[in-house]
Formats: C-alpha cells, structure tokens, sequence
C-alpha cells in the first residue's frame, strides 16, 4: 500500500455485530463484507465466496475465518483464502481503526483482481 490510499469511514466498531458483518456498497465497485470477530478484529472483504459466489457477509464468523452460507467453504478473513482441501480466494480490502471509527481502503484495486 502507498501513501496515496484514499480512507473511507464506514462507522463505528458498534456498527458491526460481534461474530457478525456488514455489508458496505461504494458506487461502481462491488458490494463489500466487513466483518467484527468475537476478539474484536475487523477484516473487508469482496462479498463473493470464490467457490460459487455466495454472500459471505451471510455466513458464520467463527476465529479468524467465515463459513460461506451456500456449501459451507471456510475463508479466512486475513487473507481471503479458502481453507482445508478448498481452493480459491477471494479479494482482500484494508482496514484500520482510527479514534473509534472504522476505516477501509477505497477498492480502486479491486476491479483487477476480480
């Protein structure tokens, strides 16, 4: 990441359900699943599980991963990567916490690698 990365407040820490997520939608891009876990982390994510596009800001947050709602496939929410014998991954968007808000990367790379 550079200097140059544009910031885009979407709320507080509260916003977020714990083991839960959001779901963000920026003009032009595709929708977004932010996720809080049970030890407060935050992680973004494109909302399409790689397997078969399914909503993962539906699945079930469990640790550091989401269980995607249509066959069950375990992404891990650090790196977008499905786990176990899966294969496939899905993009990663930045996140910070700043001042108690929340903070993602405007997804201008995301168009390239969807």
């Amino acid at each position: 990441m550079n200097d140059m990365t544009t910031w885009i407040d979407i709320g507080t820490l509260d916003d977020i359900p714990q083991r839960g997520a959001r779901t963000v939608q920026i003009a032009g891009q595709k929708d977004l699943a932010v996720f809080r876990t049970g030890d407060d982390h935050v992680f973004a994510l494109v909302n399409e599980c790689p397997h078969k596009k399914g909503p993962l800001s539906q699945g079930i947050v469990h640790g550091h991963s989401v269980a995607c709602p249509l066959h069950n496939w375990n992404i891990a929410l650090r790196t977008g990567q499905a786990q176990g014998a899966d294969e496939g991954c899905t993009p990663v968007i930045e996140v910070r916490q700043e001042g108690g808000r929340i903070l993602i990367a405007q997804p201008d790379a995301m168009q390239a690698a969807a």
